[in-house]
């Protein structure tokens, strides 16, 4: 299959996901993260985890609150934290 054809049927599928008549072949998700309990885990204000994140205080205070959820790039930041609290540290230094 060459490239035109490749996206020629990733188009197609597209179209049929939108219209309804097709699943999608894949479906990423990620766990929203608890960020309160991470920031009481690392011992971290918010003006601290804001820093490290390179957000502002108010983001992580929406995040807190389930305002809004973090995502793409955060969100999988905050995983990675979660899962290994040491690499906040490794953030908040850079």
């Amino acid at each position: 299959m060459n490239f035109f054809e490749e996206l020629k049927t990733s188009l197609e599928e597209a179209v049929g996901i939108k219209k309804g008549t097709k699943a999608p072949a894949r479906v990423t998700r990620y766990e929203i993260a608890d960020i309160k309990a991470i920031r009481a885990q690392l011992n971290v204000s918010q003006a601290e985890m804001a820093k490290a994140l390179g957000t502002s205080v108010d983001t992580i205070k929406s995040w807190e609150s389930r305002r809004r959820n973090p995502t793409g790039l955060a969100a999988k930041v905050l995983a990675v934290i979660q899962a290994n609290p040491a690499f906040y540290y490794e953030l908040a230094t850079h």
